[in-house]
């Protein structure tokens, strides 16, 4: 046999092997994330509050309900801090941290942490029956992700 065409085959049978395991894997993550009630690309999400109804200790609870939905290994422990409210010409932004941490029996007090800062932005202009803004970053990440109002 030409050397030429036995690569020319095994090139074509790799594709064909490659675009099966690729098939294979996207039906299998669909499934997956069916199962879970979940779209692809979905993020979960909880219905928040509305802008007139909106307090401090309800904004804390609300993003503690939101991080709920995470998915992340149960010895990561968080704390929750209320930081400030900043006003603006057409809205308020209200400024929370949650502190990450993974304490230890031996090392009660983590050495490390990390944080994740929401800000809850509530309308001056919009009607007081929509709901408000989320948005939070991550520490040391410039990314900016917006939390949609309706889950």
């Amino acid at each position: 046999m030409d050397e030429e065409y036995v690569d020319q085959l095994l090139q074509s049978q790799a594709k064909a092997i490659v675009a099966l395991v690729l098939e294979n894997a996207k039906r299998y993550w669909g499934e997956q994330m069916r199962k879970e009630g979940k779209g692809p690309f979905q993020m979960p999400n909880i219905q928040w509050v509305t802008c007139k109804d909106f307090t401090v200790s309800l904004g804390a609870k609300q993003i503690e309900e939101y991080i709920s939905t995470w998915t992340f290994s149960n010895c990561w422990l968080h704390c929750l801090d209320y930081l400030r409210a900043e006003e603006l010409e057409h809205h308020i932004n209200h400024h929370y941290r949650v502190r990450w941490s993974v304490p230890t029996r031996r090392k009660p007090i983590p050495r490390a942490t990390a944080s994740t800062y929401f800000i809850i932005e509530i309308s001056k202009v919009k009607p007081p029956v929509f709901p408000v803004e989320v948005y939070f970053f991550f520490e040391a990440n410039r990314l900016l992700h917006r939390c949609t109002g309706h889950p």
